[in-house]
């Protein structure tokens, strides 16, 4: 006898207890986007916007899955509890997410206030999956204090990081070519704390110096915040306590400012946004190729311009094209 699927409110509750299934069953809907995530999110929509959301980003090879490890043990000494969502490559063969962050983070696994999942970008530029607005918000309503986001280290495209983030960790060390480089890319931009990791090899206060020169010359009022740097040696520890005093103290001066209201309606605003032009490409999508190729022609002969073109095809979909 097959057994029953759990209904929406019975993984909520699930995940409201921090049930690890329930938890990656969520997610999966999230990924999948199921026809069932519509009624998930509006149930859990009262439960979220409490997590202290960490992003953490920066070249490959800089050390950022051995620093989420090292975050995760601090935070959970000092009483919180931690989610972890890794987003990976995608694989070229399944589609799915490579597990090699969740290897290095396995001894969490046995934590029950420790969960860790990795998510595929599944194409999507800006370093983070698409459906990591929504896998959030499970998080959140599972009671998660913290919510660190690695994202995949691609470069400058993972500035998206910023509409997710409460804080943003940009990870650099020394000999890996990230200094003055990565800073013209953009990517240095976004942070609101800067890791020196591997801070015990040669080259380390060289790129301090770069990084304070160029918090010199950012344009900041008495009122921002100033971003630190910090040197750690994350596979040894080193430097993680401070590294979450600066996590924690960023916090406050955010909610202080109402800078943490102000990106918290970026995230949503983006998420809206993202959410409906979805939709529409969906009906795009959907609504014909015979129809398109018909218009196409139309364009091709001459017989229409293509911005009257673009405006039937809205109009056919429910869309106002003069709004």
């Amino acid at each position: 006898m097959a057994r029953t699927q759990p209904t929406v409110t019975e993984l909520i509750e699930g995940a409201r207890q921090r049930k690890p299934r329930a938890l990656g069953r969520l997610i999966t809907l999230v990924e999948n986007n199921s026809p069932r995530l519509r009624q998930a999110m509006e149930l859990m929509a009262p439960d979220t916007g409490r997590a202290h959301i960490v992003g953490i980003t920066g070249s490959p090879g800089v050390g950022k899955s051995t620093s989420t490890s090292a975050l995760v043990t601090e935070l959970r000494a000092r009483g919180q509890r931690v989610g972890v969502l890794a987003v990976d490559p995608s694989s070229p063969f399944s589609g799915g997410a490579v597990l090699g962050d969740r290897i290095r983070m396995q001894k969490h696994s046995l934590d029950p206030d420790v969960f860790i999942r990795s998510m595929a970008t599944r194409g999507h530029l800006g370093g983070l999956s698409a459906a990591a607005p929504q896998a959030l918000r499970v998080f959140d309503i599972a009671g998660f204090d913290t919510v660190i986001v690695e994202t995949v280290g691609v470069g400058q495209s993972e500035v998206e990081i910023t509409r997710t983030a409460d804080t943003v960790l940009v990870l650099s060390a020394p000999g890996m070519g990230d200094g003055i480089q990565a800073a013209k890319a953009g990517i240095l931009e976004i942070a609101d704390i800067f890791v020196v990791n591997k801070a015990d090899h040669d080259g380390t206060q060289s790129l301090i110096r770069e990084l304070r020169n160029m918090v010199a010359l950012a344009s900041l009022g008495p009122e921002d915040w100033k971003p630190p740097i910090m040197k750690t040696v994350a596979s040894k520890g080193e430097g993680i306590i401070e590294l979450v005093d600066q996590i924690q103290a960023h916090r406050v001066h955010a909610e202080r400012t109402a800078a943490w209201q102000s990106r918290r309606l970026e995230r949503a605003r983006a998420e809206v946004e993202a959410l409906a032009l979805g939709n529409v490409r969906q009906r795009f999508l959907h609504w014909g190729q015979d129809r398109l190729e018909s218009i196409a022609a139309d364009v091709r002969d001459g017989r229409m311009d293509p911005y009257s073109a673009a405006d039937a095809v809205l109009a056919s979909l429910g869309q106002d094209p003069t709004t």
